[in-house]
């Protein structure tokens, strides 16, 4: 079995996969910061998505798709950016493989493509955190919660239940916003590769 997950440099959710002993391969144009560059296609992904892969499991680019930058459309729109984003994203609905999981926040995907299948919260998988994240699925179930920590999250200050959206300007800022919360990685790998064992 192997699995391609798309847009990933941090190589969380690749790592997820290994640990199970699981052929899985990140692939970013960016060199991965996840410590295994043997496991990284550092490479154009497109090209990869005619390959046979048993899974992929896509990060595509948010930037100009997420609602939370909505202030900046009319001008995305303009030059080509939100529609270089949209294109880019459809390409993984249109990858020739069985099981496909797409990832992005509340964006306008749920209006120009569909709504997703599920979204999930990272404190439904042991993060004190919020952060609604949207699952777009072909072949795979919706993710269980693993260790719900909603009440637990409730007694925190707000700038620490909501840290994602409180980051501070850094030229990694969008780098960092993006990374995918540890337990979220490990219910992926967990439950979908019991579904296609």
């Amino acid at each position: 079995m192997a699995v391609l997950i798309a847009c990933e440099e941090s190589q969380v959710v690749t790592k997820a996969f290994r640990k199970l002993g699981i052929e899985a391969y990140s692939c970013d144009i960016e060199a991965c910061s996840g410590g295994h560059p043997e496991w990284h296609l550092q490479q154009d992904v497109i090209p990869l998505l005619k390959e046979n892969w048993d899974i992929i499991i896509a990060f595509p680019p948010c930037t100009h798709l997420a609602v939370s930058g909505a202030a900046s459309f009319a001008q995305k729109r303009k030059d080509g950016r939100q529609q270089q984003g949209i294109d880019f994203f459809l390409n993984f609905t249109k990858a020739c493989c069985k099981r496909i999981a797409i990832e992005n926040p509340i964006s306008i995907m749920s209006t120009i493509y569909r709504k997703p299948d599920q979204i999930i919260q990272p404190y439904q998988f042991g993060h004190p955190e919020k952060k609604a994240t949207c699952l777009w699925l072909k072949g795979l179930p919706k993710l269980k919660e693993i260790h719900n920590v909603y009440v637990e999250m409730l007694l925190l200050p707000k700038n620490q239940r909501e840290r994602i959206y409180y980051m501070p300007p850094d030229k990694n800022r969008s780098k960092n916003r993006s990374k995918t919360f540890p337990g979220i990685a490990e219910a992926m790998a967990s439950q979908w590769s019991k579904f296609i064992l």
